[in-house]
């Protein structure tokens, strides 16, 4: 295996048929007991630490509009797998190859400025993510209305319950026209009402042509909704990978 790490990003999605791949992908992370053992390790490889892998070697290869469930236990590997997808994280090494713009549905209720209202922080996403004002303000209205928070939109954050950040969060994400679309149980935001409503905004997302859906969950029935194809990750390995039904089935026995 190597000893380095490659990332191949291509913009223009239409110049492949991959979306992303992963070839001898490695991750591993480091476990101090301690915060001063932690500041200690920087100065000194002797002081004692974990080792755990949360990626062994992945290799895989999602193509242009497939819709991939991840399962597997919590610790398993799939949040360090999107990490990885979405450049949050580096593996230690292997190759990692993405065609197109990303967008994740991931822990939508963090990254708010606190001091910030809540139409204020979706400016600044925006700009983030690229949109010009003209685009900002055509969208705004629609961002607002669908998030339902009434008079706290032009409140600070600081105001607002982790449930209200969330619907925030997905309100914004769900504008958005990536190419690979990561989602992190992201549809459990809000109430019943707020509920369907996002999983019928996500239906029409879905319906874009060539999108390409990474989906962790642990509701079988959402996996079997959205996605064709299941892998199946144990200590950061591929267990299984082949028809979502077929992937929810040897997580079952495999559990048993």
């Amino acid at each position: 295996m190597s000893s380095d790490f490659s990332r191949v990003a291509q913009a223009d999605p239409s110049r492949s048929t991959t979306a992303v791949r992963f070839e001898n992908v490695t991750k591993t992370y480091r476990l101090y007991k301690s915060d001063k053992h932690r500041l200690w390790s920087a100065f000194s490889k002797k002081v004692p630490h974990q080792t755990v892998t949360a990626a062994n070697d992945l290799s895989f290869t999602i193509e242009r509009g497939e819709s991939v469930a991840f399962i597997g236990r919590n610790g398993a590997g799939k949040s360090t797998l999107l990490k990885i997808v979405t450049g949050v994280t580096t593996p230690d090494c292997g190759l990692v190859e993405i065609n197109g713009q990303v967008s994740a549905m991931l822990n939508l209720s963090v990254g708010f400025d606190s001091e910030l209202t809540g139409r204020d922080n979706l400016r600044v996403r925006a700009r983030l993510w690229g949109l010009t004002k003209a685009e900002i303000d055509a969208q705004m209205d629609e961002i607002v209305e669908f998030a339902e928070l009434g008079e706290y939109i032009d409140q600070p954050i600081r105001t607002y319950s982790s449930g209200m950040r969330a619907r925030l969060g997905f309100s914004f994400a769900a504008e958005l026209d990536p190419d690979i679309l990561i989602l992190d149980e992201a549809l459990s935001v809000g109430d019943r009402s707020f509920h369907k409503k996002s999983l019928e905004r996500m239906k029409k997302i879905l319906e874009k042509h060539n999108l390409t859906l990474l989906f962790v969950t642990h509701s079988y029935s959402s996996a079997r909704q959205f996605c064709e194809r299941g892998i199946v990750l144990d200590a950061g390995a591929i267990l299984f990978d082949g028809p979502v039904g077929a992937a929810i089935d040897f997580y079952d026995k495999m559990t048993d």
